[in-house]
């Protein structure tokens, strides 16, 4: 178990705690020391929810581990049932209480409560909270699914699965897919897990098919469900224009449809802003991409088919997903970086040196530090990445969202040349800071008269008169230049190195 300041991810106990807290009349017993109840401030605080997650703790404290703490958890679990009377219940230890092995699900099937009582073995130290809140998920499904009857099955009808608590723009998502939905004649059986309740869970089976959004959460449920009810699944995620247009076509597939018109009423600015005017500005951009595997793969079509721009980072923190990241990276010519360790993203995002960093909260912070634009596209977010305005990213509204979110921290890099260029004019302050890079953030200093030699072998008259080049341009300008100098033995890069590889690049 590795100490870190950030991370990706929580343990898999948070991920079901993401399960349970977006279901209606599920509750859910953690076996867990004094100190774990943090995880509600990931709801209350982060998502804002009004009402604080449906987890009851067990809270023993240190001097209780020298008594029964098995009979902790039963007092718990038998006052959870009293109090908030669930349809059913998931019981299951954080990873401290997993260390002192009391069997939480044994000890609740002992209680003989008259409800439904899955337990959950999650191996803390193991796994981590994406594949915890699949795992709840499918426990879930599979305990509460009733028998499949084939003549209550509409054949136009669908559930949508994944979308959860603290998922990234699940709420607007979902809105967005089940519009499109309804819009080709198809009904929506069952949401889930988001909104659902164990009642709903059991009337999965009567649906055709089921659509599949965010494979981390639901790829597991959706493939048990297709082997046993032979209900089959979508594996387009409808993010982008390309793949929602291919969704559309895969559902209509399956639910017997003709596609056309659904596809002829799907509207989105995307395609046009990305050929106008402005796609001279876009093309050739080069943008580093992290986040879980969903919103990582979808972000690369994106950037590279339907932006214009080069990638030249691509990684994933969903080790159980690396295989398919690893395929789209070699695809760009790039080796997927896998890693859950924030400190090899920065490095890799400070070697490569991009234009746009596309990431999650962390990748925020490092392209802030690094001075890099940056637009968030994927869990872990914080609370800003909760707006209160509609914002989905799936559906052909979402790729305008897209769009925005990924070029305007580009065009303000315009913004920054402008004042520059009128740093001396009594309505403009040059100590401010960058105003695409958020609020507070720090302006890369220029090096001193009197300053020695810049890293990387730039001599300080050349490093200041670099700060002159746009910032839009300035990175491609420092990269060609080292490489000219490299290419010719120059040790020191002067002023006269700086324009003699200005003018050799622009033959």
């Amino acid at each position: 178990m590795q100490l870190t300041l950030w991370t990706y991810e929580g343990p898999p106990h948070i991920g079901a705690m993401r399960i349970a807290t977006a279901m209606q009349g599920l509750h859910y017993v953690l076996h867990a020391p004094q100190g774990d109840t943090y995880a509600d401030l990931l709801f209350t605080m982060i998502e804002r929810r009004s009402a604080r997650p449906p987890v009851t703790y067990t809270t023993f404290q240190a001097r209780d581990l020298g008594g029964d703490t098995a009979e902790l958890f039963k007092t718990a679990a038998a006052d959870a049932f009293a109090r908030f009377q669930p349809q059913a219940m998931i019981v299951g230890a954080s990873c401290t209480a997993e260390l002192i092995q009391d069997d939480p699900g044994g000890l609740a099937k002992a209680l003989a409560l008259p409800i439904p009582v899955i337990a959950l073995e999650l191996p803390s130290y193991q796994k981590k909270e994406n594949w915890g809140a699949s795992e709840t998920f499918y426990q879930v499904v599979r305990g509460l699914a009733q028998p499949r009857r084939e003549t209550e099955v509409n054949p136009r009808s669908c559930n949508i699965l994944g979308p959860t608590a603290l998922g990234f723009r699940h709420r607007d998502d979902l809105a967005e897919i089940v519009k499109l939905l309804e819009a080709m004649g198809l009904t929506v059986n069952v949401v889930a897990p988001l909104d659902a309740t164990p009642d709903d869970i059991r009337r999965i089976p009567e649906a055709a098919f089921n659509v599949v959004l965010y494979p981390e959460v639901a790829e597991v449920a959706g493939r048990w469900l297709e082997r046993n009810f032979r209900q089959p699944m979508t594996t387009v995620i409808p993010i982008g224009v390309s793949a929602t247009r291919e969704f559309i076509a895969q559902v209509a597939k399956l639910a017997g449809l003709d596609p056309q018109s659904a596809l002829a009423a799907g509207e989105s600015r995307l395609p046009w802003y990305s050929r106008s005017v402005d796609s001279t500005y876009l093309t050739g951009k080069r943008v580093f991409i992290f986040g879980d595997a969903t919103h990582a793969l979808a972000a690369a079509r994106i950037a590279k088919e339907e932006l214009g721009f080069e990638v030249v980072g691509l990684g994933t923190y969903s080790r159980e997903f690396a295989r398919p990241v690893r395929e789209a990276a070699a695809k760009l010519g790039l080796e997927a970086l896998i890693t859950d360790d924030y400190l090899e993203v920065e490095a890799k995002v400070a070697e490569l040196q991009p234009e746009l960093v596309l990431g999650t909260q962390m990748e925020r912070h490092i392209a802030k530090k690094l001075g890099f634009p940056c637009a968030v596209i994927s869990a872990p977010v914080h609370v800003q990445d909760f707006p209160a305005r509609y914002s989905p990213q799936m559906g052909f509204e979402g790729a305008n969202v897209i769009f925005d979110s990924w070029v305007h921290p580009l065009m303000m890099g315009l913004e920054e040349h402008l004042l520059h260029m009128f740093r001396n004019d009594f309505e403009f302050n040059d100590k401010a800071a960058a105003s695409h890079l958020g609020h507070g953030a720090s302006k890369p200093t220029t090096p001193g008269a009197n300053a020695a030699p810049a890293a990387g072998g730039w001599a300080p008259e050349a490093e200041r008169e670099l700060q002159k080049v746009p910032f839009f341009v300035r990175g491609k300008a420092r990269r060609n230049t080292e490489r000219f100098a490299a290419e010719r033995g120059i040790p020191l890069i002067t002023i006269e190195t700086l324009y003699d590889a200005k003018a050799h690049y622009s033959r």
